[in-house]
């Protein structure tokens, strides 16, 4: 079993979706994929939650676009037999969940910070999970996990932290059967371990939590889809003649991901390279090409 994360760009469109759609369908099943929030959008929901917190319900607007562009993808990429289910999920979660959150958020003056960041937390969890119920109707054996449900974080003296242990019981039990078929997880979402409050791994923590399940699920491989054919030996944009690194070691990823290179999240590699698991960085929209691989 491998672990197949794809970024927001790699969701972010029909076209895209599409090339998920075949590069998922090509592998050997039971494969686990996990993706991110369509792109754009978790910066969408974050500045509603600054709107809402100034009292401008305009927000519900941006919203009712969001709704629009999510529809538009079921209908482009959905089987047809899960299309009904997947647009009343949408709905269900928009209406249910997001509307009141805004409208909390918009409307009670009297809320204290830390309060309203709780909410902020929970509604930027949307994301992942729109986008994963879009993914999951994309496959006839597509299997839907709920990342709220196993990956645990608490509190340390630097802010947030993986619970590793709760985190490794949670994961094998809500895996324990991955016997065939496309399970699809959200990326980035989290819950606190003692209080419950939904929480994150940090913005770009999609990477993270595909690397933390391939570790807990011992793998074969990581990959990384994203919309760059791999590591370059420069940044293209300033250096037309820049490559693709073909090979890499953990540590020389390492190096360049703490140097700024936003290929994928800098505490991607530890869970990897703790079980030699390797690591392929791929181009969603280019899946011909060879990519980077990352071993000891």
């Amino acid at each position: 079993m491998k672990v197949m994360k794809f970024g927001g760009t790699s969701v972010g469109s029909i076209e895209s979706l599409r090339n998920l759609r075949d590069i998922v369908n090509a592998a050997p099943k039971p494969v686990l994929v996990v993706v991110s929030a369509m792109g754009g959008f978790t910066n969408q929901l974050l500045a509603m939650c600054e709107q809402a917190q100034q009292r401008d319900i305009s927000c519900l607007d941006t919203l009712e676009q969001a709704r629009q562009r999510h529809h538009e993808a079921i209908d482009g990429v959905v089987v047809e037999s899960m299309r009904d289910q997947v647009h009343a999920t949408i709905d269900r979660f928009i209406d249910e969940s997001l509307k009141p959150y805004y409208l909390a958020l918009a409307t009670n003056p009297h809320m204290g910070v830390d309060e309203m960041q709780r909410l902020c937390d929970a509604i930027v969890a949307h994301g992942e999970i729109l986008s994963s119920a879009i993914v999951t109707g994309m496959f006839e054996d597509g299997v839907p996990h709920l990342s709220l449900n196993y990956m645990r974080t608490r509190a340390d003296g630097a802010g947030r932290v993986l619970d590793w242990e709760e985190t490794e019981r949670l994961v094998k039990a809500d895996f324990s059967s991955m016997d065939e078929g496309v399970h699809v997880a959200q990326g980035f979402i989290s819950r606190d371990n003692d209080s419950g409050d939904v929480t994150n791994l940090g913005r770009g923590g999609s990477d993270y939590t595909a690397a933390i399940l391939a570790a807990l699920l011992d793998a074969e491989a990581l990959e990384i889809w994203t919309d760059v054919d791999g590591f370059m030996t420069a940044d293209p944009r300033t250096h037309p003649d820049a490559t693709v690194i073909p090979q890499m070691t953990y540590a020389q990823a390492q190096e360049m991901c703490d140097a700024g290179a936003k290929v994928i999240y800098p505490p991607t590699i530890a869970p990897v390279a703790m079980k030699h698991i390797p690591v392929w960085v791929k181009n969603t929209f280019n899946p011909a090409a060879p990519g980077t691989v990352i071993v000891d």
